[in-house]
């Protein structure tokens, strides 16, 4: 039996998808950038661009061509290996950063200008609130495509467009001269901003959740399923770049009304403000509460998910423990939140890269057991130096690594370890799926 989805259930599936993603630092992150990279915005965005919309849409490609699990995606490792990787990425993008960051961006934007005398309190009592909500909608774990895709993204959306009209139709300043380190390196600095989003992360899990919403709508043979999977990437990454190229503009052309700043949060509550009056930040408030609570809800249910897989605990039990965790650790604060973020992103992003890129390269590869356990430790060993860095100790001792300056010191020695997998004798094993999950 041939099966097909409806053109609204697609696009339903690809505005979940872009929910899912379009969270606390795709808002908050560009902005800033964009006002910081002032005439060399082309060049920054267009580092921003490649992993906050390249690697998502990639790393979706990598799960659905893999065969929709992380199982599959790595079926080369060692079973307790991948097992751990997993872990972490779910760790990182739930309850210990992107899903508590979610609350602290929706209480920072679209609560706390509304209150009048705003405090810990205050913000302990919306963040118990948020994710209360998110945990219901989670609950109902078939029900997301309805949820998200036909009713809340839709809204989402429409205020984007708003937004992004009036950014384009008004810009409330003119774009100045670069400043830091986008004055020199603006392309690498917008790459390396996009780590913060965390989408990444998020697309090699999210592929998963989307398989279980794909089965709710009746899609289960590998080949269909594969084929939505695509075109829910797309459409996502579409609505990703239409949202990030507006707030970088936004970001470049904020400097009169937004000089100072320092973070994009403010930077957009200021714009909206002038653009639209008292009434923005109304407006702003809807836009930013949609999208950390859709966010939310996708991190939530994922997580779930997969922590569920792995204990005996069940899917609604760890939506109520990861509920609890997020609104606890958003109590924290958003700047501490995000310095304590930096090094973990650091130390892992450039494996996620590496895992999706041996995905593609897989059917190339003459010995991929072996590709996939060197490549992603040499990627791992050198982002960790990149991490140390990052905490600010001093190793300028490994200066003389290629891109280790910047902050890309993994790079050269990944790709180095990719073509030495290229020389490796060709093995006739055959690695199935079963044979792993029994090691």
């Amino acid at each position: 039996m041939k099966q097909t989805l409806k053109l609204s259930d697609i696009i339903a599936v690809g505005f979940m998808l872009f929910a899912f993603f379009l969270g606390a630092g795709n808002i908050i992150f560009p902005p800033l950038a964009g006002q910081l990279a002032g005439d060399h915005v082309l060049s920054a965005m267009g580092g921003f661009l490649l992993t906050a919309v390249g690697l998502p849409l990639v790393s979706i490609i990598a799960v659905a061509l893999a065969g929709g699990t992380w199982e599959h995606l790595t079926k080369d490792l060692p079973v307790k290996l991948a097992t751990l990787m997993a872990t972490l990425i779910f760790i990182v993008i739930g309850p210990m950063f992107a899903t508590p960051r979610t609350g602290l961006v929706a209480f920072e934007m679209a609560v706390k200008p509304l209150l009048h005398e705003p405090g810990a309190y205050s913000l302990g009592l919306f963040s118990v609130l948020f994710f209360v909500v998110a945990s219901l909608f989670s609950w109902f774990q078939g029900k997301l495509i309805d949820y998200i895709g036909k009713f809340l993204t839709p809204i989402l959306f429409v205020g984007l467009i708003i937004v992004a009209i009036g950014v384009f139709i008004h810009p409330q300043g003119d774009i100045l001269a670069a400043k830091d380190a986008y004055a020199s390196q603006p392309l690498i600095k917008g790459f390396l901003e996009g780590y913060n989003t965390m989408d990444t992360f998020a697309a090699l899990m999210f592929g998963m959740l989307m398989v279980d919403a794909l089965k709710g709508k009746g899609i289960t043979e590998a080949k269909a399923t594969t084929r939505y999977l695509i075109l829910a990437a797309c459409i996502a990454a579409g609505g990703l770049a239409f949202v990030y190229i507006s707030l970088f503009y936004l970001g470049a052309t904020s400097f009169a009304i937004a000089e100072g700043a320092n973070n994009g949060g403010v930077i957009l509550s200021l714009y909206v403000q002038a653009l639209f009056g008292p009434s923005g930040q109304t407006v702003l408030s809807v836009i930013v509460l949609l999208a950390c609570l859709t966010t939310a809800i996708g991190l939530i249910s994922a997580c779930s998910d997969y922590f569920s897989s792995l204990t005996r605990f069940s899917y609604r039990t760890w939506v109520v423990i990861n509920g609890v965790t997020c609104a606890v650790i958003a109590n924290v604060g958003l700047k501490q939140l995000i310095s304590l973020s930096v090094p973990v992103l650091y130390a892992l992003y450039p494996v996620a890269i590496a895992l999706v890129m041996l995905t593609f390269l897989r059917p190339r590869l003459p010995n991929p057991r072996v590709a996939f356990r060197v490549v992603l430790a040499v990627s791992f060993l050198f982002a960790l130096i990149d991490a140390v860095k990052a905490t600010g100790l001093d190793v300028s001792a490994l200066n003389v690594l290629p891109l280790f300056d910047i902050g890309m010191g993994w790079l050269a020695p990944t790709f180095a370890a990719v073509l030495m997998m290229f020389l490796m004798p060709k093995t006739q094993e055959k690695i199935t799926l079963r044979e792993v999950t029994e090691n």
